[in-house]
């Protein structure tokens, strides 16, 4: 079992590069079984999801092929199978990607359910199911798996109208619909940069795909995707949680590979709590140095502030002047990290989706776990921040989502290091043995 300790209070300073986008890398990944060619996709962050992707593709019978660390070559034109590692499968949430990728090119999918985070709220597929329902697939759910299948083996165009706005959804109907027969147009669409990212690498495949980025996007069905190359954008949520901890620790750190614009719903909720911004080219300079100013946050649909930056965002309040409130406009319930936070400290109190924070002059070390990937990398962000020792368990959900976290925050002069315990369950039963 993989631990972090974590020596707080030091301010930090540097530089960090920012990895390929995870949200957009779990989704263009399995777009790549639609492709009757080779694609290369280059700035795939090295994420313990992609992995499992990577993986789980490679099962299917697809050929990857390792250029670099971040580049692979998939090869999709000898998958023999469309029913996924139960086991893998469970492990991720963007498992769900393959059903409509599978669907869109073989007109069938045997997906196990999806697993991933679990912070409190319920993670429904019922768009999703209905996107493909209109397109022509049959779907059912029977032991642990969603199984969808087109009986005339190719979907059929349709007009959708998602009841609620779900990336998720959005992005697998695209998928679905890029190789479906005749027209697709889908309303109420999540305008994320992944989406936009999804489209571009469709459409750089051959596929005709419009209006990605908006709130109604129309596709166009085509016979075949062709081979070819495509690079991933920059994280923005990854970069919004370098910023979140120079915001916490104080310092002054460059963010560099970013996409500027995507950074701006993060930027200017920090520069409201009083840290500087510099935006310069694809790099962002964030500098902290005097105390944090307290700040109102609703977590909203793209361009609005990310439910993704939530968790990181509610740990710099938990350091700022005065009472702010953070309200979750997305997800049901994400705050099963507050406990956590408490332990350090930290005054806040959740009604239902809004939590009141009450700024506090300093957060202490503690033992604390993370309970999903975001709420992890806040609970770094509060370490780091934090006087004395922290010891943060339950990384594998951290390291779901980060490249390389470790290293980066080493580099900026953060006193963090992994360490291996032995698994309590292991030993107690090595000791009974």
């Amino acid at each position: 079992m993989t631990k972090y300790i974590v020596h707080g209070g030091k301010p930090l300073f540097g530089e960090v590069e920012i990895s390929g986008a995870k949200n957009a890398a779990v989704a263009i990944i399995p777009a790549a079984i639609l492709v009757d060619g080779v694609c290369r996709i280059e700035n795939i962050p090295q994420i313990s999801d992609v992995t499992a992707i990577l993986k789980i593709l490679e099962q299917l019978g697809a050929s990857i092929r390792s250029i670099n660390r971040h580049t692979v070559e998939i090869d999709s034109r000898h998958i023999h199978t469309t029913r996924t590692s139960y086991e893998l499968s469970r492990k991720l949430r963007a498992s769900y990607y393959l059903i409509g990728a599978l669907l869109g090119r073989f007109g069938r999918a045997e997906v196990a359910m999806p697993g991933g985070c679990n912070f409190g709220g319920v993670r429904p597929i019922d768009q999703h199911v209905k996107g493909f329902s209109a397109l022509g697939a049959g779907v059912t759910t029977e032991g642990g798996y969603i199984n969808a299948i087109v009986e005339s083996g190719r979907l059929t165009g349709a007009n959708i109208y998602l009841d609620v706005v779900s990336v998720g959804a959005t992005m697998n109907i695209m998928m679905a619909a890029a190789l479906a027969q005749g027209d697709t147009v889908i309303e109420n669409c999540a305008k994320e940069p992944h989406i936009v990212d999804l489209a571009n690498f469709l459409n750089s495949m051959g596929a005709d795909i419009r209006g990605a980025g908006t709130d109604t996007i129309k596709i166009r069905g085509v016979e075949r995707l062709s081979g070819g190359s495509y690079a991933i954008i920059p994280d923005q949520i990854e970069a919004g949680t370098y910023m979140a901890a120079v915001a916490a620790t104080g310092g002054q750190i460059l963010v560099k590979n970013i996409i500027p614009k995507h950074m701006d719903c993060i930027t200017a909720k920090l520069q409201e709590c009083g840290v500087e911004v510099e935006e310069q080219d694809d790099t962002l300079l964030v500098r902290r140095t005097a105390r944090l100013k307290k700040a109102n946050v609703k977590t909203l649909p793209y361009p609005g502030f990310p439910t993704d930056m939530q968790p990181q965002m509610t740990t710099v309040l938990t350091l700022a002047q005065g009472t702010s409130l953070v309200t979750e406009g997305v997800w049901s319930s994400r705050y099963r990290y507050v406990d956590e936070l408490k332990r350090m400290g930290a005054r806040i109190q959740v009604d239902d989706k809004t939590a009141v924070v009450e700024g506090v002059e300093k957060l202490t070390g503690a033992p604390i776990q993370a309970y999903d990937l975001r709420a992890g990398a806040a609970l770094v962000i509060a370490a780091l921040a934090a006087e004395g020792e922290s010891e943060i368990s339950n990384v594998q959900y951290i390291e779901r989502g980060y490249e390389d976290i470790i290293g980066k925050l080493r580099a900026l002069g953060a006193d963090i290091r992994a360490v291996e315990e032995p698994d309590e369950d292991a030993l107690s039963t090595a000791q009974i043995s």
